[in-house]
């Protein structure tokens, strides 16, 4: 299977201090408090940015089922005009409103 650019591991996958929760200086007693707010307020943000992914993934299955529905109605028409060539009158001829068919007039055209 061939990868796309959306597939490869960029930026965003590259785990830096916060992510790794590692500090230069070491930790206090102290300093707890501002962890635990600290990994409360990352949480929050990812719970939020998960709630925008779904909300976004569920308007794209939507347009994507739109999408499904109107390629199926144009398939359909398609096929019905399709048939309806088939059997419908030879080229160069129409029938008037009486049944009687009639050519086309031709005129040759120069340019």
């Amino acid at each position: 299977m061939v990868r796309s650019v959306d597939d490869t591991i960029g930026l965003h996958n590259i785990r830096s201090m916060q992510t790794t929760s590692q500090r230069s200086i070491p930790k206090n007693q102290s300093s707890a408090y501002l962890d635990l707010y600290m990994i409360n307020m990352e949480k929050q943000r990812l719970l939020k940015e998960d709630e925008r992914l779904s909300m976004r993934k569920d308007t794209i299955r939507k347009r994507l089922e739109e999408i499904k529905l109107q390629m199926d109605n144009l398939q359909e028409v398609k096929t019905i005009v399709e048939a309806t060539e088939n059997v419908g009158s030879s080229e160069g001829t129409f029938t008037q409103k009486d049944g009687v068919k009639k050519d086309w007039k031709k005129m040759p055209l120069n340019y």
